[in-house]
């Protein structure tokens, strides 16, 4: 499919009012190495398969936040696993099940071994190429797992910086090989995080997107948070999947 093409679908897809109501949802459950249960949803791919795409969410929040994006990548031919990790709350209106029966505070650095949970899950249970995705404090975090993963063959950041205490995001940007999107809102100092990120990477792998309007993490692509940039927002995203993990 052209790059081109892509993008009309995309639009048209994102602008649908037919993707207020998410698409059928799997529950799935599945342990990290520590014995916390982590709690996810898991969404088929529309046609071909063409690779899965781990989606991992901001502070204070949960595998809700997704429930509009998927849709909209289960249509490009992705399927999507969305979790809830212990470090999150009850935004969007939906219990964070991991956090709220883990029990406790927990800082974003413990919530690694929920991101690295979600990629055995998504390596052993779903053919195809893997993707991380990560929105503010776990686009930082998306970083440390690829790096340790080579089954990770893509990975997204929606406004990462070093977020991470006792990591050096920039270390781990610096170690990978495979292609990168960095997005942020347009706001200095986020551009000047994702530019650090992006130069570290590696042999040019990383695309860094500075949307005209756009809002921290990857509520930039929810039309109910970002509804006049929203669409244009996911034209770049879809571009890059496009590039890094093509239709065969």
């Amino acid at each position: 499919m052209s790059s081109f093409r892509s993008i009309l679908l995309v639009a048209v897809a994102v602008l649908s009012p037919m993707l207020a109501v998410p698409a059928r949802a799997e529950p799935v459950s599945f342990d990290a190495k520590d014995g916390v249960k982590i709690y996810g949803d898991f969404r088929e791919a529309e046609g071909k398969p063409r690779g899965t795409i781990l989606l991992f969410h901001m502070a204070g929040s949960n595998r809700n936040e997704y429930a509009p994006l998927a849709p909209v990548l289960n249509k490009a031919g992705f399927a999507t696993l969305a979790i809830d990790q212990r470090s999150g709350g009850d935004l969007w209106g939906h219990v964070n099940e991991t956090a709220a029966k883990a029990r406790g505070s927990a800082d974003y650095a413990d919530a690694l071994p929920d991101l690295e949970a979600a990629i055995a899950y998504g390596n052993a249970k779903h053919s195809g190429s893997l993707a991380v995705w990560g929105s503010s404090y776990s686009s930082a975090l998306v970083f440390i797992v690829a790096a340790r993963h080579p089954e990770v063959k893509a990975l997204l950041a929606f406004s990462p910086a070093e977020y991470i205490q006792g990591y050096s995001i920039e270390k781990a940007a610096a170690s990978l090989s495979i292609p990168v999107f960095i997005t942020s809102a347009p706001d200095s100092s986020e551009v000047s995080s994702g530019e650090a990120l992006a130069r570290a990477v590696p042999g040019h792998r990383a695309v860094q997107y500075t949307p005209a309007i756009g809002v921290h993490g990857s509520s930039t692509l929810r039309t109910d948070e970002d509804p006049r940039g929203a669409a244009e927002n996911w034209k770049h995203v879809m571009v890059f999947l496009d590039t890094a993990l093509p239709r065969r």
